[in-house]
């Protein structure tokens, strides 16, 4: 899901780049302003942005192509407006240390899996559902939305240069494992969110109102 650099038009990873900056200065106003210091929420911030990179290099096959945990979902539900920073940081050093996206595609990378993570966490805190069923929604949504934007910004700005026709087909073919890995991911958060809200529920109820 992330895109490489030199693939779409400077305009586009600029828009990126716009986009990252506006949502990072909101999203460290909003900690700024929240009752809980910054100080007790950055080690599970630090925590999770380690499993969101550690996380890029476990590949798991799903014929005919292979799929890796993105867990923005649950990532916005356990971090709240600190998601976005969290995943930025991540694929900073997934792009220096795997090449996995560029730096030039950061900003637009971070747009894509960074805002399906916010409306995670939009979305959980509204307990429209008992807890298991909703995190299993959240987390398969937000790789959705993820996979849509990421859909199309390519299928929208494809390089002249290239067979248009045949590398839509291949973009619309990867919606195919994305929707399974969009179920992979919500049973994944549905696990994990369920077992925290037994251990240690108040890693949920800091910044959501839960039920089961």
């Amino acid at each position: 899901m992330h895109i490489p650099d030199g693939f779409l038009p400077p305009s586009i990873y600029l828009a990126g780049y716009s986009l990252t900056g506006v949502t990072t200065w909101y999203c460290l106003r909003q900690i700024r302003r929240a009752a809980i210091p910054p100080e007790q929420e950055i080690p599970k911030a630090s925590l999770l942005t380690a499993a969101f990179f550690v996380s890029s290099a476990i590949y798991l096959p799903i014929p005919p192509t292979s799929i890796h945990f993105v867990m923005n979902g649950l990532m916005g539900i356990l971090l709240g407006y600190y998601s976005f920073l969290a995943i930025l940081i991540g694929l900073f050093f997934q792009a220096i240390m795997f090449g996995h996206g560029g730096m030039t595609s950061l900003g637009l990378n971070a747009v894509i899996m960074g805002f399906p993570a916010l409306i995670a966490y939009y979305l959980f805190g509204l307990n429209f559902l008992p807890l298991k069923l909703r995190s299993f929604l959240v987390g398969a949504l937000a790789l959705a939305l993820s996979a849509a934007i990421f859909t199309v910004v390519m299928i929208s700005f494809i390089p002249a240069d290239i067979d248009a026709d045949v590398e839509r087909k291949a973009i619309l073919f990867s919606l195919v494992g994305y929707g399974i890995q969009s179920i992979i991911e919500g049973i994944f958060t549905m696990i994990i969110v369920s077992f925290l809200s037994k251990v240690k529920p108040g890693i949920l109820t800091d910044k959501h109102e839960t039920n089961s």
